[in-house]
């Protein structure tokens, strides 16, 4: 059988004859004192200063969320405009193939009249007279 290997002990000298005593020598990670809790530390701030700037920065939630109010506002104005240019393309239609359209335009919009038609103008509602 084969003994296992252990580690040599460090000797000590003892008290009674006046010699001091050798310190027991301290790995790495104890040596080095409060540096690995003010690292931690410095490592949770950094966090914190990131997440802040996810936030509340240039392209942070904040803008984020802008643009996503900006990209429904845009998306409604293209959907209206589709609707209006829709309804202008069937009145371009019905004006290409209808005789009666192409008279009723006329009639309102540059106030053509028919011989021996007479046009009285009423004032408006909400005009006040003098």
């Amino acid at each position: 059988m084969r003994k296992k290997a252990t580690a040599p002990e460090t000797p000590t000298l003892p008290m009674e004859q006046g010699e001091p005593v050798a310190a027991p020598v301290l790995p790495w990670w104890r040596r080095l004192g409060n540096l690995p809790r003010l690292a931690t530390f410095g490592v949770m701030v950094g966090a914190m200063l990131l997440g802040w700037q996810a936030l509340t920065g240039r392209n942070g939630l904040n803008s984020w969320q802008h643009k996503n109010d900006e990209e429904k506002a845009l998306r409604q104005e293209i959907q209206q405009l589709t609707d209006e240019n829709a309804h202008l393309q069937q009145h371009v239609e019905r004006l290409k193939q209808d005789p009666a359209a192409i008279e009723d335009e006329a009639r309102r919009r540059l106030r053509y009249t028919r011989p021996n038609e007479v046009i009285y103008k009423l004032p408006e509602a909400g005009a006040q007279s003098h």
